[in-house]
């Protein structure tokens, strides 16, 4: 796979196609119960193209996942952007679009309120079929088909632009450590947003770019899954987040046969992984990135703890933090990961985060250390240690805690905290909450922590 990635680095191609598939009657979707076929689905692109307005940019707010592919094709064809905001919640929105003069919104809902310029796509089912011999689309490689925003765990979202060939280079890291587990080909659900960059990577690109058939869903409970999952053919992979899983497994359903289940967007603890693997006899990966990245390394946590990186990408670790480079990169990207190399630089084992080390009266602790010490009192459901913002006259800033911990009352937590953790780094305040600000992948914006926090003082 060096060649592939070598040929996309320095040679550059000037266009690349839209949808990488020579046979365009291979399903690439599965929509209520029915195949789409890739010729159906390009016949959709080009008749929402069509309707397009003129502009650079456009917000895809669509939530069925096809809804969001045809939209995404379409504003790529008419050489436009795709805007996709860390939420769909309307501040969230107008924050992107005020960036981003004279864009529009779409999506297949009807909204109300809308954003302004909102345009609601048309129907999709009755469009008539492309013609098999007509061209596949070429898309011109340097073109900014995407910018992806942060989720703001660690605060303000921040935008990063994707390229058509950046996405291509992504995508082949992706389904090569795929097909290695489950075959050459394989269907996709996924629990998770199409707007997200880890849900765009392997629920939007594979199936365009890999030859793979995606649900159109985006199934929210377990029973939601596995209805999701009895009306794909196998080989299945599941796509999911740690929150979904633990859903999954804490619900007992039995799920139709999976080959593969993938994970992100946040940590897996291992006895999590285990549970699932347990339950559901199908292999548990982990893929390693960010927004800024796309993924670039993987997993299988019960069996190495150690990362193993993409073909054609190289760490170089960095005080604070880790630099990356990869072919679906123009240049290192710095991220606030603490890595330790090993195997000549093809495996990595992480160590914490630059922004969440601590270090008061000489001691050092990281916060997601901390965290994970907290989930694992008995008892605590969910639970996130932070930093406040501002500092005491040392500059030292102090430590808070919410804990989803029904039947426990905040001493208890933080009686069994004192055996676990040094006294400098518990968290005071720590307030019990009915449940955690997770936003749809289950992370956690620093600024709802911070509300619900002040929420609660």
């Amino acid at each position: 796979m060096a060649i592939v990635y070598d040929t996309y680095q320095r040679e550059a191609p000037q266009r690349l196609p839209l949808l990488s598939a020579a046979d365009p009657v291979r399903v690439l979707a599965w929509r209520d119960g029915n195949a789409v076929s890739a010729a159906q689905f390009l016949a959709h692109v080009r008749a929402v193209a069509a309707r397009l307005p003129m502009a650079a940019a456009a917000v895809n707010l669509c939530e069925d996942r096809y809804s969001f592919m045809v939209a995404f094709c379409a504003i790529v064809l008419r050489g436009q952007t795709n805007l996709l905001p860390s939420s769909r919640a309307p501040q969230a929105v107008d924050e992107v679009m005020a960036a981003h003069p004279g864009c529009y919104a779409l999506g297949e809902q009807a909204l109300d309120p809308a954003p302004s310029g909102y345009r609601q796509l048309p129907p999709l089912e009755v469009t008539p079929s492309l013609e098999l011999d007509a061209a596949w689309p070429m898309i011109p490689a340097d073109q900014v088909v995407a910018i992806g925003y942060t989720s703001g765990s660690t605060g303000t979202p921040s935008a990063n632009e994707k390229t058509w060939r950046s996405f291509h280079a992504s995508n082949t890291g992706n389904l090569v450590m795929l097909q290695a587990v489950v075959g050459a080909h394989f269907s996709v659900v996924t629990t998770v947003p199409p707007q997200h960059m880890y849900g765009m990577e392997m629920s939007v690109l594979l199936p365009l770019l890999g030859e793979v058939g995606v649900h159109a869903g985006r199934p929210f409970f377990p029973a939601d899954v596995a209805a999701a999952l009895a009306e794909m053919p196998a080989p299945r992979v599941l796509v999911t987040t740690p929150v979904h899983l633990r859903a999954l497994v804490e619900s007992g359903i039995e799920l139709p046969s999976i080959t593969a289940m993938v994970s992100a967007t946040a940590p897996l603890p291992i006895e999590l992984a285990q549970a699932a693997e347990r339950c559901f006899g199908a292999p548990l990966l982990e893929v390693f990135g960010s927004t800024e990245t796309c993924v670039f390394a993987s997993r299988r946590p019960t069996v190495d703890e150690d990362w193993l990186l993409y073909d054609g990408v190289t760490l170089h670790p960095q005080p604070d933090g880790t630099a990356v480079e990869a072919p679906q990169l123009e240049g290192s990207v710095t991220l606030a990961d603490i890595v330790s190399l090993s195997e000549g630089g093809r495996r990595f084992r992480l160590r914490g985060r630059h922004a969440d080390m601590l270090e008061i009266a000489g001691k050092r602790a990281s916060l997601g250390d901390l965290s994970r010490r907290l989930l694992a009192i008995p008892g605590v459901q969910d639970g996130v240690v932070f930093q406040l913002d501002g500092g005491d006259a040392l500059g030292v800033h102090r430590i808070a805690a919410l804990a989803v911990a029904p039947g426990l009352d905040e001493h208890v937590i933080l009686d069994a905290l004192r055996r676990a953790i040094d006294p400098l780094f518990l968290p005071r305040p720590l307030r019990l909450v009915a449940a955690l600000p997770r936003n749809e992948t289950g992370k956690l914006p620093r600024a709802a922590l911070l509300e619900l926090l002040q929420h609660h003082d």
